[in-house]
């Protein structure tokens, strides 16, 4: 098979190289735990502690309240300081449970588990649900309710997004490196959930490495191969990734089930081999620390509840003082005024820059150069929608098809006008479905 791709899309500054050559380095958390009781799309989990309570390593604190919902578990040994809204990276005040760590790090004692060739269906997706796992790409949806689908029989891919296309981002590298028997293994178990799929493990061409160590790992295994995709961003956007490998197009009103595709991360897929094959709950991922202001810039297996200061401390500190802080990439990240917000099941990088290249521009009029149409990988046109979003013209948005944007930021960094053109069309997006959750 050939190199994949997708239409439209760039070809960013990737900055992989701060921290892709270094090995991963677990953070023992100092401080207290926040856990943030919305980690995930759905319904908040709910606490089943109370302040003063002392908790285990690996103990539930908190339990799904719904079918999308997820449960939350303690990563520290402690004390229930609180359950009180606390600031998470988007800027919002989330009810949490605070732990207070007492650095001694008791464990609970994890279930033995039957070999999972011996399970059941029903077996794998309980263990899967139950340990809490959910999307830890960035969108946080919750992993046994993608691995239910209504017509499992014709799901036939179970695609593993081994892309990593936003650029600083390397721990997705750093685990297929350190790690890709956990990956494999994790997919050969999401594959027992189908019994018409093959698994794919789909890497950008940037990686010769990885592709190379995943074949290894397969040897003579039928149902599951290694896709070679272009190097180029959105190549892992859910919609692109499904395109390159299938050919097939995916729009806002389908599921990728809809198009017989079930998609998860490399940290998701290692997650579910923790669950089904040792018993254990997520309670950590990989982290990206990184940037030009960040002394030692690399991956870190991070607690979830670990404070984002901790993590700047362990790559030991600003070498520089940063003019901007993203919690995730540049290209689809939040940017964040304070460090002293927690790291949840979906942190996937703290992006620390000395300069500021979206501020540092003063935005121009549109010269009508169709460049943002050229890299949108939806064939949309976001000059067009930009301009009804600014005038909250909700009719022609919809018309126009804005509510097939991805988000992926492509044509504001293309625009020779340096307009702001996603984060218009992303809030205007962001209305319309707030507006459709309340029937307007």
């Amino acid at each position: 098979m050939g190199v994949l791709t997708f239409k439209g899309g760039i070809h960013p500054y990737d900055g992989k190289d701060l921290s892709k050559d270094k090995p991963i380095k677990a953070v023992l958390p100092k401080g207290e735990l926040v856990y943030p009781l919305s980690q995930h799309i759905g319904a908040p989990a709910s606490p089943i502690v109370k302040k003063g309570d002392r908790v285990l390593v690996g103990q539930k604190i908190a339990e799904a309240s719904g079918f999308v919902s997820a449960p939350i578990y303690a990563t520290v040994s402690g004390t229930v300081k609180a359950l009180e809204p606390r600031r998470v990276v988007t800027g919002d005040a989330i009810n949490a449970i605070v732990v207070e760590n007492d650095n001694l790090y008791e464990e609970v004692e994890y279930p033995k588990l039957k070999p999972y060739k011996e399970m059941t269906k029903e077996e794998i997706r309980e263990l899967i649900k139950e340990a809490g796992i959910v999307g830890m790409g960035g969108a946080g949806f919750p992993t046994h309710v993608k691995l239910s689908p209504k017509e499992p029989e014709k799901i036939d891919h179970v695609i593993v997004n081994c892309a990593e296309c936003e650029p600083y981002l390397t721990s997705d590298y750093r685990r297929m490196i350190e790690e890709p028997e956990k990956l494999v293994e994790g997919l050969k178990i999401a594959l027992r959930l189908f019994d018409n799929a093959k698994g794919v493990l789909a890497v950008e061409d940037n990686k010769p490495d990885c592709i190379e160590k995943l074949r290894s790992c397969i040897g003579g295994e039928q149902k599951i191969e290694v896709c070679s995709l272009k190097t180029k961003y959105p190549q892992g956007a859910e919609r692109s990734l499904i395109y390159a490998v299938t050919n097939r197009e995916v729009n806002s009103k389908m599921l990728p089930a809809d198009a017989g595709c079930i998609v998860n991360n490399v940290d998701t897929v290692v997650a579910i081999y923790h669950a089904v094959v040792e018993g254990k709950p997520l309670m950590e991922r990989i982290v990206t620390v990184t940037g030009d202001a960040i002394e030692d810039p690399r991956n870190f297996i991070v607690k979830v509840g670990t404070n984002y200061r901790e993590l700047v401390d362990e790559a030991g500190g600003f070498k520089k003082k940063p003019v901007k802080i993203i919690s995730g990439g540049p290209m689809m990240g939040f940017g964040i005024f304070d460090l002293d917000v927690p790291a949840t099941k979906t942190s996937s990088a703290l992006l620390c820059l000395t300069e500021d290249d979206v501020a540092k521009w003063e935005p121009t009029a549109c010269i009508h150069c169709a460049r943002c149409v050229d890299v949108c990988p939806a064939r949309l046109v976001p000059a067009y929608l930009s301009d009804y979003a600014e005038h909250y013209d909700k009719e022609k948005f919809e018309k126009y098809d804005g509510m097939e944007c991805c988000e992926c930021g492509c044509c504001s960094f293309i625009c020779p006008a340096k307009r702001s053109l996603a984060q218009s069309i992303k809030s205007m997006r962001k209305m319309i479905l707030a507006d459709r959750r309340k029937g307007v």
